[in-house]
């Protein structure tokens, strides 16, 4: 069953991540902001404490779930763990959380679609005993973004390999990331039967980062434009190796391979923005109790617009602890997953809007609230804009009654 009370463990974690936030993110929030880059000398800091952003609990596979299911009958807390650090992450800066050394989005694939020799080998060069490394995962393109089965991307077999080309744009340490899990068409005319995952190495023949964009909110983070030019992968990037796809039955295909990320990482940007919302709620609030005078037409505008926004933020939260729950319980969580980053990436907006109202010129330049507000937009568009979130739970919801959405 449910329960709403975090357990001991999860109340620790939750203390931790929030420690770190106030008193390691905070402080270098807005610096970030106007340097467009978290700086390096921070980086180096967090890294030697072993602190990475990590999303590979999320793809647990069903091999390491059968091994710890053989071991012991306790239910797995990863997903909530996840969500409910990132939440703390997101009120702490999201842009700086994201920049966090590990490999990221592009964890997830390779945890669970990667044969265990491409899990070891892609997966443990992340190293507190080493510079930072970086991992990321790249699916959009300037002619499919929300709609992934129109990939443009080629993936041509050669002796020994393939021969990749392509362009990716809005990739997450894109430029930095020490591989890439990069996805290609094998045939146009097979739609997503001919997808494929490749995990390309930075320094590959062909593979370049053409710019860095920039943006409006998380200017901190990097976000890559990537190109491959007659990119040579051999076979062993080939994530989950020839026979996963041959073998189709298995579920590894290169669409199911990216949809499961998505399944998997959408609760954690979920999370992330209801951080920001509740980042920026804690602090109009605090405002307003010291600014405001306590009575009046505007102060009763103003609890009422706090009580609607403590309602938005809690509902967010609850979304995503559920979509947690059921991946952590191994239960199908597309609808879940998409219900809680449509609604979380939402009242993001909306919060972080209404704060700016309340504080008024104070919060408009070089302002926490402000920052927070241009922050918030992109979590109603990545991994999926909001409207592809409405599609994926219609079809959940009333293609079982023979509704086709």
């Amino acid at each position: 069953m449910i329960t709403y009370e975090l357990t001991p463990h999860q109340s620790q974690v939750k203390e931790v991540v929030h420690w770190f936030a106030e008193n390691e993110m905070r402080p270098v929030s807005m610096i970030a902001d106007q340097l467009k880059k978290v700086p390096d000398d921070w980086l180096d800091k967090v890294n030697l404490l072993g602190i990475s952003l990590s999303m590979s609990s999320f793809g647990e596979s069903n091999d390491d779930k059968k091994k710890k299911d053989f071991k012991k009958a306790k239910e797995r807390q990863g997903n909530r763990l996840g969500v409910i650090a990132s939440e703390e992450l997101g009120w702490g800066d999201c842009a700086i959380a994201l920049t966090l050394p590990g490999p990221g989005l592009g964890g997830p694939p390779v945890q669970h679609s990667g044969t265990p020799e491409q899990k070891e080998r892609f997966l443990s060069i992340f190293s507190r005993d080493e510079k930072p490394k970086w991992g990321a995962y790249a699916l959009t393109e300037p002619e499919a973004g929300s709609d992934v089965s129109g990939l443009q991307t080629t993936a041509v077999k050669v002796d020994g390999g393939y021969v990749i080309n392509g362009q990716k744009i809005f990739i997450t340490n894109g430029k930095r990331a020490s591989w890439v899990v990069v996805f290609a068409t094998v045939d146009r005319n097979l739609g997503r039967a001919g997808h494929r995952a490749f995990v390309i190495e930075k320094g590959t023949p062909g593979f370049s980062c053409s710019r860095l964009a920039e943006k409006m909110g998380l200017r901190a983070s990097e976000t890559a434009e990537l190109v491959f030019e007659d990119c040579f992968v051999p076979d062993e990037n080939l994530l989950g190796g020839e026979e996963a796809y041959v073998n189709k039955a298995n579920g590894s295909g290169g669409f199911r391979v990216a949809m499961k990320t998505f399944d998997n990482t959408r609760p954690i940007i979920a999370a992330m923005a209801t951080g920001i919302a509740r980042a920026s709620y804690e602090y109009t609030l605090d405002f307003v109790k010291r600014e405001y005078p306590q009575h009046g037409n505007h102060y009763h505008q103003a609890l009422r617009l706090f009580s609607e926004m403590q309602q938005k933020i809690q509902g967010a939260r609850l979304l995503t602890w559920e979509a947690a729950w059921k991946a952590d319980l191994g239960k199908a969580n597309a609808k879940e997953a998409a219900m809680c980053k449509a609604y979380g990436g939402k009242i993001a907006l909306e919060v972080t809007s209404a704060c700016q109202e309340i504080l008024g010129p104070y919060g408009l330049e070089g302002h926490l609230v402000e920052k927070l507000y241009r922050d918030a937009k992109i979590y109603d568009i990545f991994e999926g804009t909001n409207q592809i979130q409405q599609l994926i739970i219609a079809r959940h919801l009333y293609e079982p009654y023979g509704l086709r959405v």
